[in-house]
């Protein structure tokens, strides 16, 4: 897919590498809690609150996810997916780590509410490190819903083989990501809000590497065009 016919006859691109290329330019230089307490916990996560939360559990129980199955949510945020999982599946069944504590918090107090909380017993864990050894359950499926659109490289890594060691063997982890038709040169840190681009073969790649057989999916109808992955493990 391409980008055609601009005004100021700017030469045919592959959108998303141009789109990445702009919004690059226009990345917040403050991150974190600060930004949290200005735009919102709703807009801190991407927005589109109801819809996103909605495509991502009925992917999963597309999927085969069951109420009896430990679900792994990575970068939960403030649970906008988290919300109709952790009413779904079996007290302490949920586990959710995410970097922003904000997040977590605002997640509980104004979304799930200290009912739901109590009685679901959601399994939360705040890490920057992908410390998914902290959990006391492994998990059945894994997610990671636009959480390699904002990393580099070293941390998908990261990612994909701490999983690896923690995750049932018939596990499955599902991640999303930005495709690009060819290779662009991403940042080396990461940015919440920034847009990292990766080829298929690239995503396919990073599990592989560490342990992890892929089966691209595709479009899966997200709203902006994540494209998505299923792994696991080899």
């Amino acid at each position: 897919m391409v980008v055609s016919n601009f005004k100021n006859g700017m030469k045919r691109v592959p959108i998303m590498r141009w789109l990445i290329s702009e919004t690059r330019k226009k990345l917040p230089k403050v991150q974190g809690p600060k930004r949290i307490q200005k735009v919102g916990h709703r807009s801190y996560v991407g927005g589109l609150w109801d819809e996103m939360g909605t495509l991502q559990f009925n992917f999963l129980l597309k999927e085969g996810l069951q109420p009896h199955h430990y679900l792994m949510d990575i970068a939960c945020g403030s649970l906008r997916a988290g919300v109709h999982f952790i009413s779904y599946l079996e007290a302490g069944h949920y586990l959710g780590i995410e970097k922003e504590e904000k997040l977590i918090q605002a997640g509980i107090e104004k979304e799930l509410g200290k009912e739901i909380y109590g009685l679901k017993k959601p399994c939360l864990i705040v890490s920057s490190a992908f410390e998914f050894d902290k959990f006391d359950a492994r998990p059945d499926y894994a997610l990671a819903q636009s959480l390699f659109t904002h990393l580099p490289p070293a941390y998908i890594e990261t990612c994909f083989k701490n999983l690896r060691h923690c995750i049932h063997d018939d596990g499955v982890f599902y991640a999303t990501f930005w495709e690009v038709e060819v290779e662009v040169a991403n940042p080396s840190k990461p940015n919440d809000r920034g847009f990292f681009g990766y080829t298929r073969q690239q995503m396919e790649n990073f599990g592989i590497s560490n342990g992890w057989k892929a089966e691209y999916i595709g479009d899966w109808n997200h709203p902006r065009g994540q494209k998505i992955v299923r792994f696991r493990p080899a």
